[in-house]
């Protein structure tokens, strides 16, 4: 292939990738505020801007659309607990796990908004990745957490109680953002505010798991 080509295929690619990702955007963006059925593909063209017919091109039905942003939403929710290492000293990891995962919901909350509403209505479009990938990556990281409590590294926790209780607490300042703000008059958004929350969760949360 000439380096001519390569370069208009590379191009090609990329106008690809920006149009998928603008789709996806403006999708998420509307399915987070009026869910699946209360979402038209016309809205999410027009917020793409791009045509329907366009945007039926890379995804062949609002289900299958919804279903993407879901699997771009699982991805970005669960990058955290993919750094989650055996090799790291167990507060720090466990710390540095409550940070990012407040980092993500600080900078998507949309995304956890929706990965909590398709939760409550019962998973049906995800739970093959639910049952799936995620089970294995929960897996093999509550596997590292009881090998640090059977080391004695770690208090005497249930690491899918921990896990959970992590996932509930940073959460809830994405999926509850309007009554965080309404009680406390801040947001992830204010450095300070999301510097006290890091700091309070996680005191909290190792200060309980802590060997005594």
């Amino acid at each position: 292939m000439s380096s001519g080509a390569k370069k208009a295929g590379s191009k090609r690619d990329a106008a690809t990738a920006a149009k998928k990702g603008a789709i996806l955007d403006a999708a998420l963006a509307l399915f987070s505020q009026f869910g699946l059925h209360g979402t038209s593909l016309e809205r999410v063209a027009e917020g793409a801007g791009i045509s329907k017919t366009n945007l039926l091109y890379y995804y062949p039905s609002k289900e299958a659309l919804y279903v993407a942003v879901l699997k771009q939403i699982l991805d970005i929710w669960l990058a955290p607990l993919k750094a989650f290492r055996s090799d790291l000293q167990p507060l720090a990891a466990i710390g540095e796990y409550i940070r990012l995962k407040l980092e993500v919901s600080r900078d998507y909350p949309q995304a956890s908004r929706l990965f909590c509403l398709e939760m409550l209505q019962g998973a049906p479009l995800l739970m093959a990745e639910l049952t799936g990938d995620l089970k294995a990556l929960i897996d093999e990281k509550t596997a590292i957490i009881d090998g640090w409590v059977t080391r004695g590294q770690l208090g005497p926790v249930d690491a899918h109680a921990l896990i959970f209780m992590i996932w509930a607490t940073t959460q809830h300042y994405a999926d509850f953002a309007t009554q965080v703000e309404a009680v406390s008059g801040a947001t992830l958004q204010d450095e300070a505010f999301f510097s006290r929350t890091v700091a309070n969760v996680q005191r909290m949360i190792i200060e309980g798991i802590r060997v005594r």
